[in-house]
């Protein structure tokens, strides 16, 4: 637990009397994907996707563009933050023109998750597995909000056998025909998730009974998923993934 800092125990302390004192049934969790539920050291699905092997011969080096041409944005803390976010939404647009020109279908997500999980190329972090159990047990709602691609998420889930009906996944989508994406759904990046509220969900009225939420992200723009969200208490925890001297601050004022 030496790598486990409580920003603030005091706060930390009532907060997790709060979460105790109403019980679980008043409880939902609310959590990015990649390098949150997953190990840090393994690829996301989207690079795992870009390195090639499943669409047309095109597709990687165009979407490695793509990638060296927004990912210096992404990272650049001296660019202002409405201009990364008009950057990401202009590639995320880009990339899912390029992937849906590309063949992206339902064999395609099959193959590519069966692929990532026989190599261990994407895995869960340590007790995910147990943790997602304990949910299913005690219905806990469990909302995933991604940068990611909703099918990809859908069907890792589903060949890990951690799939069940009390996890709603809002993440990047397409418009599908005969299995195959043929139109932009649903836009997703790291900095407009603020803008995809859980009031859109279909489980929402059952959010409504569980105030009490645990919020789980790898960045700072993870912690827009529960804005427009009344709750009561709020515990916050944050997987600071890399450059930790230069981010830890900033994460330690803003997660629990």
């Amino acid at each position: 637990m030496d790598n486990v800092i409580i920003s603030n125990p005091r706060e930390f302390d009532r907060k997790k009397k709060a979460f105790i004192k109403d019980r679980k049934g008043k409880i939902h969790v609310l959590s990015d994907f990649d390098r949150t539920l997953t190990k840090a050291s393994t690829k996301s699905i989207i690079s795992y996707l870009r390195d090639g092997r499943y669409l047309t011969k095109d597709y990687a080096p165009k979407a490695h563009a793509l990638f060296d041409k927004y990912h210096p944005i992404e990272i650049d803390h001296n660019i202002d933050y409405d201009e990364k976010s008009k950057k990401m939404y202009e590639w995320w647009k880009n990339h899912k023109k390029l992937i849906i020109e590309s063949g992206f279908d339902k064999p395609t997500i099959k193959r590519c998750i069966n692929d990532m999980i026989k190599e261990d190329t994407l895995a869960v972090r340590d007790g995910i597995e147990e943790f997602f159990r304990y949910l299913r047990k005690n219905r806990i709602p469990l909302v995933i909000m991604s940068a990611s691609l909703e099918d990809l998420i859908n069907e890792f889930m589903k060949q890990k056998g951690v799939y069940s009906d009390n996890i709603y996944v809002i993440a990047n989508s397409f418009e599908s025909k005969n299995e195959k994406a043929v139109g932009i759904k649903r836009i997703i990046h790291v900095f407009n998730k603020h803008e995809f509220e859980l009031k859109d969900l279909p489980v929402y009225d059952e959010l409504l009974k569980r105030k009490n939420v645990l919020l789980l992200g790898d960045s700072l723009g993870d912690l827009g998923m529960i804005e427009g969200f009344p709750y009561n208490n709020l515990i916050k925890i944050g997987f600071l993934n890399e450059n930790v001297e230069d981010n830890l601050e900033k994460y330690k004022l803003a997660y629990d």
